[in-house]
């Protein structure tokens, strides 16, 4: 029996896509793996929101806070008092003292295509330092690591041309999206009136930093509305710096149709996704994609980036264009949402993409990576 550690401080809504990732994970392995012992290491704020259901599965708190000193000075110290055989870090914040076995999760490598300060609200000299640490750490775990778990094949290639680690140490787990709910037609108009959206739309969900391409989207979609007055723009994101500065932009540009919603609850997500009439993913740069993978869960045709993982992952599901190019994403509107037949196709395939995905053959596949490295 293995002793194994997750460091599941990003579980659920609190952590984005870390979040759902590691709470998949969790879930998957309760369900497959009777034979090992876990300890999920949470944080406070979702201490109580994993409730485990395999007695092999113990909670601890570890409230320290992502990418702080207290994780690289405290963190550790917790983990050694468990002994653990194996532990896993869903993301590359590996404390640098700790020196057992582990194995990390890289979903992307964003930080290193984008050093932007655009890209932050830090002053110039704290972001770069803060930048610097970034790098240090994200070394310092890859070269460490047992194994490194890529969640693309895109993502494994762009570790390995940066980094000095053999192939064989990467492994590639897909991550997956899930079965959505159909709500009746009353209660999907009636969430679209709480959020004040108005059909038809289009619909991008996501954080709106630099790298998402937002702004070319909404500069394209001024374009098309000038062809389609009734059409809409809806993006879908929490208020935060950067969706504030876009809406800045969108004011002071007059540019018309463009409905920000803020924040969407889980439970009415899926009623959004379903009414849209078109799905937009412009991100020049991604480690998966998983939000076109869910529109296209939902029956919604996707016009996607041709850029990084996304056709490794979306197949022949979507529309793809070159979304530095603003008349492509305008052109590529234009034609989807005039020709039924062609958006019914990619709906079609989009279902068959989707079915390619499991998070349970994710979590088998992380534990023979665990199984490997006893």
């Amino acid at each position: 029996m293995m002793r194994i550690g997750i460091d599941a401080r990003f579980y659920g809504s609190v952590g984005k896509g870390l979040g759902r990732y590691t709470q998949k994970l969790v879930e998957h392995l309760e369900e497959i793996d009777s034979e090992n012992k876990y300890f999920v290491f949470l944080r406070r704020e979702n201490f109580q929101e994993y409730v485990p259901s395999n007695p092999n599965f113990k909670k601890v708190l570890a409230d320290y806070g992502w990418y702080s000193f207290a994780e690289q000075l405290f963190f550790p110290k917790l983990l050694y008092s468990y002994k653990l055989d194996l532990m896993h870090f869903p993301h590359f914040n590996v404390p640098i003292l700790y020196f057992r076995k582990f194995v990390i999760t890289i979903h992307d490598l964003i930080l290193l295509h984008f050093p932007t300060k655009r890209a932050s609200t830090l002053s110039p000299f704290l972001y770069w330092v803060k930048f610097c640490a970034y790098k240090l750490v994200i070394y310092s775990a890859i070269i460490r690591s047992q194994r490194i778990i890529a969640v693309s094949k895109f993502t494994k290639q762009d570790i390995l041309s940066r980094y000095s680690v053999g192939e064989n140490k990467i492994a590639v787990t897909y991550e997956a999206c899930e079965k959505s709910s159909k709500e009746s037609l009353q209660s999907r108009q009636q969430i679209l009136k709480k959020y004040d959206i108005i059909k038809p739309y289009l619909l991008y969900v996501g954080n709106a930093y630099p790298h998402k391409n937002l702004e070319r989207l909404i500069s394209a979609f001024s374009e098309v509305h000038g062809k389609l007055q009734d059409l809409n723009l809806v993006l879908v994101g929490k208020e935060d710096y950067f969706y504030l500065r876009l809406k800045e932009e969108v004011k002071k540009n007059k540019i018309k149709g463009v409905i920000f919603p803020g924040f969407v609850d889980d439970c009415d997500l899926g009623a959004v996704y379903q009414q849209a009439l078109l799905y937009i993913f412009p991100s020049l740069y991604e480690g998966f994609g998983l939000p076109p993978l869910e529109a296209m869960e939902r029956g919604v045709a996707v016009i996607c980036s041709n850029s990084t993982c996304l056709p490794e992952i979306l197949g022949d599901g979507a529309f793809f264009v070159d979304t530095k190019k603003e008349l492509e994403i305008s052109e590529a509107i234009l034609k989807i949402t005039s020709d039924e037949s062609l958006r019914e196709t990619l709906i079609s395939k989009g279902y068959r993409q989707v079915e390619k995905y499991s998070w349970e053959k994710m979590a088998r596949e992380t534990l023979e990576i665990y199984l490997e490295n006893k």
